[in-house]
């Protein structure tokens, strides 16, 4: 149902923007259309705009117009990117592991194809395997195994997986052993992952002043300021001045 009402968008979803919907629908799992992302933006700004009638005046028409569109438009635009940005977070975390466990089975005696076989069937399910099934399935119905690969680094745009997917292609082109790239790949993927903690840890100082001086800082204030104030409150040697007078 769904479907066929999407089918109105067709004209307005083409071309580039077309293109882009779609790649971020497939990067976030949606199981939608680019025309059904559409209609469900639509739908979107109808809901706001049937909650916010009842309580519109002439003078705030425009206004409330206004915020259901830029509401409608950008929620399930946020919605999108949230997913696209937490399985791209899970990608990177879990790249290391999956190039470790290509490295092993290619040490071990298998072709490249083989292993990455061998990876995906035995692994448990995750980010990672399941787009090194889609690399597999790709190679299968007779892609290059360098237009899969490739096709999966522009998928998701991450500088690593990336990297990832040059060296491979490298290694491809020059005739040289996949076992060294792959090797070579896991330290140095190892160590950018180590660097990327590092510098989290540095930044978790400037993340934790905020809440210190929002929430801590006064409580300690409090606690340590107020017996002192109820003190010379009951006990203000100006008051007795004052008295005296």
């Amino acid at each position: 149902m769904l479907r066929k009402l999407a089918i109105v968008n067709k004209p307005i979803c083409a071309g580039a923007l077309r293109r882009r919907i779609a790649k971020d629908l497939a990067v976030a799992r949606v199981t939608m259309v680019p025309e059904e992302f559409i209609l469900l933006k639509e739908v979107m700004i109808g809901v706001f705009i049937f909650i916010a009638l009842p309580s519109v005046t002439p003078d705030t028409m425009m206004g409330m117009f206004a915020f259901a569109f830029v509401f409608g438009y950008m929620g399930p635009e946020y919605w999108l990117k949230g997913k696209i940005k937490k399985i791209k977070s899970v990608m990177v975390k879990e790249l290391p592991d999956a190039i470790d466990l290509l490295g092993l089975c290619v040490n071990a005696g298998l072709d490249f194809m083989l292993a990455l076989k061998w990876v995906v069937e035995k692994s448990p399910p995750s980010v990672m395997i399941d787009e090194l099934n889609i690399v597999l399935q790709e190679i299968n119905v007779g892609k290059t195994r360098r237009e899969a690969i490739k096709d999966l680094a522009l998928r998701y745009e991450l500088p690593d997986l990336s990297t990832f997917a040059r060296t491979l292609i490298q290694a491809d082109k020059m005739g040289t052993s996949v076992t060294e790239a792959l090797n070579i790949l896991s330290e140095d993927m190892r160590l950018a992952r180590y660097r990327r903690g590092e510098q989290l840890a540095l930044k978790a100082p400037l993340k934790m002043l905020i809440p210190l001086l929002v929430f801590i800082f006064p409580v300690v204030g409090i606690l340590v300021a107020g017996p002192i104030l109820l003190d010379f409150v009951e006990n203000n040697p100006f008051k007795n001045m004052t008295g005296g007078k």
